[in-house]
């Protein structure tokens, strides 16, 4: 990539100034290290100078600055047989920087913390009910496991630089800082500030199937640029993403896959609407229909994600459907064809290059993709549809909170003076 002549300020209205300027290349900088594999050969100044079209003078200044605001480091690197000094090598540093992600689910809360290479260096979950508690209680609890995993971060000389927190609910584009409704969790104009011990510390909220999109596309070996992902936990939400960005609506309510009605004289929803998808393929009305009911959480404690024994519904769906237990199939067959019917219509009118099912659905795709891809054959006439093109995350339910964690990592990577200097 090369970064030369005159280009647009931050404001796209207006040639940049040089600080613009010195803030793109120095992301120039930054990624075309972070991009390179360290096990090929070592990656020098002088070559990230002709990766990115800058001179070695103007490279070295900017490497200079990285490694003062902690992002780069530079080793000497072992003789090669050649005349001359050693070489030095440059790559992104494993301590420093970093994100922390939080996630509050109806039945868990959850931290990661990764660092600058986007590497999760933390993971904690806690089983914990948090349907019907009061917004003030649940917010304390996720308090106190994002210190317990800052600590935790500290220990591993990580210093977290920002906070970032997934909902089951609707964060709208303005003001920041709400969660707007989260049905599932009974809240209704949440201020997640108001309720945080220090106010300045407190997480951004985002959409969980929002962020469980961008790390779906942040992280798949071949990621294509348009797809649609969709999750389900108690709820069922989805994210378009659109050139490698998350679509939002005008105010911020995209992705309601949950509560398009796929039958619409069925079931009354929650939402007051009759036939939503949520109550054919969400994770209560599987449960419902294979005859089990969902366990309670265990005592409050870091478990294992899909221990069976910590009181976990999906690894007690996958467990009774690897079983073959009958009514179980049943279940996933009904509300794969519910997906696929409800996926069908995001098909033809937004046209994707793919679709990846994400959260539980992952989980529980060896049962739930055929019914959906034959749904989506039968449905999706009017334009090419590979079977191929619908596939599960490897990620499963960790999505969201690593896509909260590398939220503010990607921010770090696109503007480097985000970091303080020494």
């Amino acid at each position: 990539m090369t970064v030369v002549g005159r280009a647009r300020n931050s404001q796209g209205n207006g040639p940049a100034s040089q600080q613009d300027m010195r803030r793109r290349n120095l992301s120039v900088v930054l990624g075309a290290v972070a991009a390179h594999n360290p096990l090929t050969r070592p990656l020098s100044r002088a070559d990230v100078a002709v990766r990115v079209g800058l001179t070695r003078a103007a490279v070295s200044s900017l490497v200079d600055e990285l490694i003062g605001r902690g992002a780069l480091t530079e080793a000497e690197t072992a003789p090669d047989g050649r005349v001359g000094r050693p070489g030095r090598a440059l790559s992104v540093r494993d301590q420093g920087p970093a994100g922390l992600g939080l996630e509050i689910g109806v039945t868990h809360l959850a931290a990661c913390v990764v660092d600058l290479r986007g590497e999760p260096r933390v993971w904690r979950r806690v089983e914990r009910a948090n349907a019907g508690r009061p917004a003030g209680e649940v917010l304390a609890a996720t308090a106190e496991l994002a210190a317990a995993a800052e600590a935790e971060a500290r220990g591993l000389g990580l210093s977290v630089e920002g906070r970032v927190l997934a909902v089951p609910g609707v964060v709208p584009n303005e003001p920041a800082g709400r969660v707007e409704r989260a049905p599932n969790l009974g809240w209704h104009t949440v201020g997640v500030a108001d309720h945080w011990p220090d106010p300045d510390t407190a997480p951004e909220p985002e959409n969980e199937a929002n962020l469980g999109a961008l790390a779906e596309y942040w992280n798949a070996e071949q990621a294509v640029e348009t797809f649609v992902h969709v999750s389900a936990d108690a709820g069922i939400g989805a994210a378009l993403v659109i050139d490698g960005q998350v679509f939002r609506g005008a105010r911020g309510f995209a992705g309601e896959l949950g509560h398009i009605p796929v039958h619409p004289d069925g079931i009354r929803c929650a939402c007051g609407a009759r036939g939503c998808l949520e109550q054919y393929a969400g994770q209560a009305a599987v449960l419902r229909e294979a005859g089990l009911t969902p366990p309670c959480p265990g005592p409050a404690g870091s478990v294992a994600a899909g221990d069976p024994a910590a009181g976990d519904p999906v690894a007690l769906l996958a467990e009774r459907a690897g079983a073959g237990h009958a009514p179980t199939l049943a279940a996933l067959d009904r509300a794969g064809r519910a997906l696929g019917l409800a996926l069908a219509s995001a098909v033809e009118l937004i046209d994707p290059d793919g679709l990846v099912l994400g959260g539980t659905y992952a989980e529980l795709a060896e049962w739930l993709l055929p019914s959906v891809r034959a749904e989506l054959a039968e449905r999706v006439t009017v334009r090419p549809w590979a079977p191929a093109a619908l596939r599960p995350s490897a990620l499963g339910r960790r999505g969201p909170v690593l896509g909260a964690a590398q939220t503010t990592i990607r921010r770090i990577m696109a503007d480097p003076t985000l970091l303080p200097v020494g």
